[in-house]
């Protein structure tokens, strides 16, 4: 597998730079501090080369490179946040408690809540060497309808066991509150869209009403990754149907994992689907040989021994949860809070996810 398959970050946007001298003062004292046994003794004093990630919409995420290592820094965006969204410290905290039982997490190096340093609070950890499969497959990589279809399975076995891990006997059980999940995340994205609603996207209160008035009876707890797709995923550059790091923890909770899977099923992109899905797709499960969604939910269901019938719910709330999270994200554009050109037509992909919410209650 040659070099050039690897995942890659770009070119800093405008407005969104690092201020080097003090962000390389900080990890040269806290990633070499004595007292912190995973404390990476590296020397950061010397030159970097700083790059910007363009595949996330929310936590902006950096690659720094020294000379002898490379590590990936995340902060949150500039402008209003959403109460609770962007935590730097639960991210960091969450994946470090996460790690000794699901190792596909990242090993956390530090952070802090100090803002003086780059502008707002951060935290660095380790960067994975692999393939990230976003919209495409990097350039030079094909892979087989056979891999394709492992791909989906290993994806979904990772997704089984981080909904089996024991969270109690983990001591993770303070990282959400548990029971009442489903409502309070029917309730919270209400909330959340109708105060990012921008005159040019619906109100969205049919949708919002089915929902409310069709909450499941039963719910189960476990810890739910909450944004769990492909391009979240990092590959074995040698085996593509490897995982060796889930990331992007930012919405990591104690939740229901069927509303996690109706979280993913919201960004599957199948071949069948209509131009603007397809337009819209940012990972690669159009290739032939990847599951449709019903094959999808077919699978965790059946793998965790539970009923497929009736996800209606939870596919609708999927495609509605997306909706507030962009419409969120374009709000902060219509209102110049920041200047990425790619949240210009957000709104448009507001109404497809509304309409796609009100195909499905009809059937």
């Amino acid at each position: 597998m040659t070099k050039a398959v690897l995942d890659t970050a770009g070119k800093v946007r405008p407005g969104e730079e690092l201020p080097i001298e003090p962000l390389k003062e900080w990890l040269q004292t806290n990633l070499n501090d004595t007292s912190n046994p995973d404390a990476s003794k590296s020397d950061y004093s010397g030159d970097v080369k700083i790059t910007q990630y363009s595949g996330g919409a929310s936590n902006w995420t950096y690659c720094l490179e020294f000379a002898q290592q490379s590590l990936i820094l995340r902060r949150p965006p500039a402008g209003t946040k959403a109460k609770g969204a962007h935590d730097m410290g639960r991210e960091y905290r969450l994946q470090d408690s996460l790690k000794p039982v699901f190792d596909k997490v990242p090993q956390m190096l530090g952070y802090t809540d100090d803002d003086s340093i780059i502008g707002a609070e951060f935290y660095v950890m380790e960067k994975l060497n692999g393939i990230i499969p976003r919209k495409h497959f990097p350039k030079g990589l094909n892979i087989s309808p056979q891999q394709a279809h492992k791909l989906c399975t290993v994806a979904l076995d990772e997704l089984c066991n981080l909904h089996n891990v024991d969270y109690k006997a983990a001591g993770l059980d303070h990282i959400g509150k548990g029971e009442g999940y489903t409502t309070r995340q029917i309730t919270g994205w209400i909330s959340r869209y109708t105060k990012a609603k921008t005159w040019n996207v619906p109100s969205a209160k049919k949708v919002m009403r089915w929902l409310e008035d069709n909450l499941p009876a039963k719910e189960t707890i476990c810890i739910t990754h909450n944004d769990y797709r492909f391009d979240n995923l990092v590959l074995s550059a040698s085996e593509p149907t490897e995982i060796i790091g889930v990331l992007d923890w930012e919405l990591a909770t104690l939740g229901d994992p069927l509303m996690d899977l109706g979280n993913s099923i919201a960004y599957w992109v199948q071949a069948d689907d209509d131009f603007l899905a397809q337009n819209t797709r940012r990972q690669p499960t159009h290739l032939p040989g990847m599951m449709t969604r019903q094959e999808v939910i077919n699978y965790y269901c059946e793998k965790q021994n539970i009923e497929a019938k009736d996800f209606d719910f939870y596919e609708v709330y999927g495609l509605f949860r997306l909706a507030a999270i962009v419409q969120q994200i374009y709000y902060r554009y219509h209102h110049k809070q920041t200047r990425n050109p790619a949240y210009k037509n957000l709104w448009v992909f507001v109404h497809y996810l509304l309409y796609r919410c009100k195909k499905i209650i009809k059937r």
